[in-house]
């Protein structure tokens, strides 16, 4: 199964997913979609209510736990755990199960997910579109929400240059991420993500615009310089995702020696959004005052 693993969102609630090419058709964590329906604080809680739910069900004679198939999701150590998942079908039978006033809005916004999926398949414009209203509602400014689109395409760029050259989804990705990284920014990704106090959120999604344009500008020239240099091994790619790296990094340096500031910043998505909304109310007191 062609698997494309995403987090989606129900009333600010992650849900883990995969979709399935082949199929068109979503995958929903189950323990994700118990915690949120029974209010459970934690995947651990979440998965003993599920483990009883599932023993009940079974007792009841039904087959529909059975039937669930497991893979392999981010658990909340940031490791990769196999854990229940349903299709939407299987999951509506799940709900009927749990007594939730959550029951019917959940209901509907799956159907909205698994319509929204198709409708992107179809037209990929669409894709962009939702993430731009997504970014705009957790209150990042267009400036920002531009370069962060624009990332996101060069990104894409890169990794089917890797996908062209071999390079494995998952930890061989993480590895020539990890090396543009520590190339330009003088930290591994790790290391960067707790500057900015975090865990398992997106290092991209918390950039500052400046931060963004240079790991564009590293991810972007490691993508040209495969293509010329056309590297056969991984080692090799390791050497282009180091070089490229490097070139951003050489202009971070001149931009911190022409300022006196440095590029790298601990402000994450909380500050900016928080300098946003200083602005906006400042704007407005002006106007007022006027």
């Amino acid at each position: 199964m062609d698997k494309n693993n995403e987090i989606q969102l129900f009333e600010d609630k992650r849900i883990r997913t995969a979709w399935d090419e082949e199929k068109e058709q979503w995958y929903f964590s189950v323990v994700d979609v118990v915690a949120i329906l029974t209010d459970q604080p934690t995947q651990r809680s979440a998965a003993k209510y599920w483990s009883v739910l599932k023993t009940r069900m079974k007792k009841e004679g039904n087959q529909l736990t059975t039937n669930c198939r497991q893979l392999k999701m981010i658990a909340e150590d940031g490791k990769r755990r196999e854990t229940d998942v349903a299709d939407t079908e299987q999951l509506l039978r799940i709900i009927q199960s749990i007594p939730s006033p959550k029951a019917e809005p959940f209901k509907m916004w799956l159907a909205q997910v698994g319509r929204e999926r198709i409708e992107e398949t179809i037209d990929p414009e669409l894709t962009i579109d939702r993430a731009l209203a997504t970014y705009l509602k957790k209150g990042y400014s267009r400036e920002w929400i531009n370069q962060r689109l624009q990332a996101i395409q060069v990104r894409k760029e890169l990794t089917d240059e890797w996908d062209e050259r071999g390079i494995k989804r998952g930890q061989e990705y993480a590895i020539l991420t990890d090396e543009i990284t520590k190339a330009w920014s003088g930290m591994t990704t790790r290391q960067y993500k707790k500057l900015k106090g975090l865990k398992k959120e997106n290092l991209r999604d918390n950039m500052s615009t400046l931060e963004l344009v240079l790991n564009m500008l590293a991810e972007a020239t490691t993508t040209e310089i495969s293509k010329a240099t056309d590297p056969q091994t991984f080692e090799e790619n390791r050497q282009v995702a180091q070089r490229g790296g490097r070139i951003a990094g050489n202009a971070r340096k001149e931009i911190e020696a022409d300022t006196g500031k440095p590029v790298i910043t601990e402000k994450n998505a909380v500050d900016f959004s928080r300098l946003i909304a200083d602005v906006i109310e400042e704007s407005e007191k002006d106007d007022k005052n006027g």
